[in-house]
């Protein structure tokens, strides 16, 4: 990803907010829908899909695999085919790309080569890896023990798949990539998460669920997923607002004070996102539905209140969180996403770095961070060409006058305009 010219200057709230907030499309549903999309009986019709980087580099996969993707006034259209290879493919830094990507792969027919960025090859492959290979497949990958990538996974048309174990503790990526071609595999799967804590099982609720949805049958039992060969439907699919991408925008409701309301808010979902209804109102704020809308309102008193929390079931969420932790009066101890260290970036180790270029006061500890209330500078935030570094910086910045953030074009990751999207809820041009 190219780095911006010049640092963005992250812009200070000179007035409570009133704004509402159209946020994309999910991320994790849209790229869950997109390789199921591949898989189906009849074409499919994703309604708001997200458009961002992420998305576009698993259409590209698709694409590459044989899959036709065309545009709609609404969203997309996919149309499937026998997967075939030889095919090249470009993963970014796209976990559901990377990892999900090569349990697909390995149906297709020809020989199929997946990188990604730098970083990419540095990023937890290897539970997913040794499963495929466990359940048949022949991939050559590199790094330590062949479990990174670069890989190339020689593919035959069809796939045995069965009963595989695994240790999901770094990412329930892995699971949700086996869960999601299993239907088109001859015995499907029968995952048994062996290891340590299992991160952020809610994402594997989403798998089971639009697996469901499709017509696909799947059991759950503790640490055990299995998903029976089958048909996955075409048809309509309306894809519901990134809640996690959400998460800055409400979070902007308590750092600047105000009300930001985010419509299509769903009444029941299996996204992480969802949980910052509960941390939110801890911190201070007030939280209501308004009919499908969800609107935050900051404290009357403009005091961010700390927390301890366990984050396990919504990792993606802590930046958000730790930018308001930075903010808050009292101290803070978020816990449960130790895995946060093979994301984009070193999540953990970012935070801290960054909280204390602020002036802020943070420290790891083996599962999580500690911040401490601290009298917050400007800086020149480094984001590490990670999207939610970016839009911790970006919350910081509308309490804190003098922040920039150094390549905030790394949002694109998830949302295409969000230096946009960010100045129009204050109410300035882009």
């Amino acid at each position: 990803m190219t780095q911006t010219a010049s640092p963005w200057p992250a812009p200070s709230a000179q007035a409570p907010l009133d704004a509402t907030v159209e946020v994309p499309g999910s991320k994790s549903l849209t790229n869950r829908h997109l390789l199921l999309a591949a898989l189906a009986d009849s074409p499919t019709e994703l309604i708001q899909p997200l458009r961002s980087r992420d998305s576009a580099l698993m259409i590209s996969a698709l694409q590459a695999l044989g899959v036709t993707v065309t545009d709609t006034d609404a969203g997309l259209r996919l149309e499937t085919a026998p997967l075939r290879g030889p095919a090249e493919i470009d993963a970014g830094l796209a976990g559901t790309v990377m990892r999900f990507v090569p349990a697909l792969a390995v149906l297709a027919d020809g020989e199929i080569r997946i990188d990604g960025d730098p970083r990419a090859r540095e990023r937890p492959m290897g539970p997913v890896i040794r499963a495929l290979r466990d359940l048949g497949a022949t991939i050559e990958a590199s790094g330590p023990h062949g479990e990174s990538l670069p890989l190339t996974i020689h593919a035959s048309g069809s796939f045995n798949g069965g009963a595989v174990e695994l240790d999901a503790s770094a990412s329930s990526q892995f699971v949700s990539a086996l869960m999601l071609a299993a239907p088109a595999y001859r015995r499907g799967v029968d995952i048994r998460h062996v290891g340590g804590a299992l991160p952020s099982l809610p994402h594997i609720a989403m798998t089971a669920q639009v697996l469901r949805e499709r017509g696909v049958e799947v059991d759950e039992a503790e640490a055990r997923w299995r998903v029976s060969p089958g048909t996955v439907s075409g048809g309509r699919i309306v894809v519901e607002p990134d809640l996690s991408n959400a998460g800055p925008f409400l979070a902007a409701a308590l750092a600047a004070g105000g009300t930001v309301r985010v419509p299509r808010w769903p009444e029941r979902t299996t996204q992480a996102g969802d949980l910052l209804r509960g941390i939110l109102t801890r911190m201070g704020a007030t939280v209501e539905r308004q009919g499908d809308t969800l609107a935050v309102t900051g404290p009357a008193d403009g005091v961010i209140r700390g927390l301890d929390v366990d984050l396990t079931e919504g990792g993606e969420l802590a930046p958000t969180v730790a930018a308001l932790c930075a903010l808050a009066a009292t101290p803070s101890r978020l816990r449960g996403i130790a895995h946060l260290r093979g994301h984009e970036t070193d999540r953990l180790a970012a935070l801290v770095t960054e909280i204390t270029r602020l002036g802020g006061e943070a420290r790891e500890t083996p599962d999580g961070l500690e911040i401490e209330p601290a009298t917050l500078r400007g800086a020149a935030v480094e984001t590490y060409h990670d999207h939610r570094i970016a839009t911790f910086a970006a919350i910081v910045g509308l309490r804190v006058p003098g922040v920039e953030v150094v390549n905030v074009a790394t949002t694109a990751k998830t949302m295409p305009d969000f230096p946009g999207m960010w100045q129009g809820m204050l109410g300035q041009r882009a």
